[in-house]
């Protein structure tokens, strides 16, 4: 099979295709025959900056038929249509994916839709949940035009936010957000972000912190599902009583694996209804992973951006 690894760390010149033996699942295991791969920002920031053992193949968003079953597994059977995240060796004809980690696909939906929409759109439903919003109040959303961002900006439209800002790093951008139900644009080099919001959620971390602070109204939240780290003021937040939530899926995942199911659950219903639709930038070969890196590391994409293995 083809599978794409790196020896090591740096930008999207490491990664390699090669030919590897196809793999057998373990206890509590799938082998899936992948048909496409979600790339995403934190995954590409790990090739770039390390945090597996060289040499390694990138995590990600897996799609596809279900080839074989690991013993320890129920509720999946081979034919079965599935996706998950797989946290190394993704990037490949076949995937090993966790059972536990594992969803089947509603029929009508295809590989790239289930890539585009379950794993982001979790971070987006959970993040959003994190921020314990109200109906009617106002939320914006940074990287609105990432993969996770731009599937925020219409959850929170779906829930009955009032007002949704879409912040971006271009307008160029902007008439893609608004596409998605924004009602306002900011690009991050505004000096302000217009009128103050109830909720932020921060896809972007690093020197944007402080604007997300500043963006929000008096008992504001900020939600941070970032990577890219940063620091917040207590001041910042002391003076408008405002709060700073971290938020991370692998948490929900590990712990509260009932509260994820429903999420994925709901997901799909707003998905079936037609309330969200995810959209994707581009889908790649395998082989041009190194191009799909560069998109997301450049943050030019506009949705997710996917590796088609089929």
């Amino acid at each position: 099979m083809r599978r794409v690894r790196y020896e090591e760390t740096g930008g999207p010149e490491v990664l390699r295709l090669e030919e590897a033996p196809v793999p057998e699942p373990g206890p509590g295991e799938l082998l899936v025959r992948t048909e496409a791969v979600g790339v995403t920002l934190p995954v590409v920031r790990k090739v770039r900056e390390g945090g597996l053992p060289l040499p390694a193949g990138p995590g990600g968003e897996v799609a596809g038929e279900v080839v074989a079953v690991g013993p320890e597994v129920a509720g999946f059977a081979v034919g079965d249509r599935v996706t998950g995240l797989c946290f190394r060796d993704a990037y490949a004809d076949h995937a090993v994916l966790g059972a536990a980690m594992a969803s089947l696909i509603p029929a009508g939906a295809s590989a790239v839709e289930a890539v585009a929409l379950v794993r982001t759109g979790l971070v987006a439903w959970g993040a959003y949940e994190a921020a314990r919003p109200a109906e009617g109040e106002s939320v914006l959303v940074t990287a609105a035009a990432g993969g996770a961002g731009h599937l925020a900006v219409q959850l929170a439209k779906a829930r009955g936010a009032g007002r949704v800002v879409a912040a971006v790093g271009s307008a160029a951008k902007a008439d893609f957000v608004r596409s998605l139900g924004a009602d306002e644009v900011v690009t991050y080099d505004q000096e302000s972000w217009g009128e103050p919001v109830d909720i932020v959620l921060d896809a972007v971390g690093g020197e944007l912190l402080g604007p997300a602070v500043a963006a929000l109204a008096p008992g504001g939240r900020l939600v941070a599902y970032s990577s890219g780290g940063g620091t917040i003021q207590a001041y910042d937040l002391l003076v408008g009583a405002k709060s700073a939530i971290g938020f991370q899926m692998a948490l929900i995942a590990r712990e509260r694996p009932e509260l994820m199911e429903r999420w994925r659950r709901e997901l799909w219903e707003l998905f079936a209804a037609g309330r969200i639709r995810p959209r994707v930038h581009a889908e790649l070969p395998l082989e041009a992973a190194a191009e799909a890196h560069g998109l997301v590391e450049s943050r030019r994409n506009e949705g997710k951006v996917v590796l088609r293995t089929a």
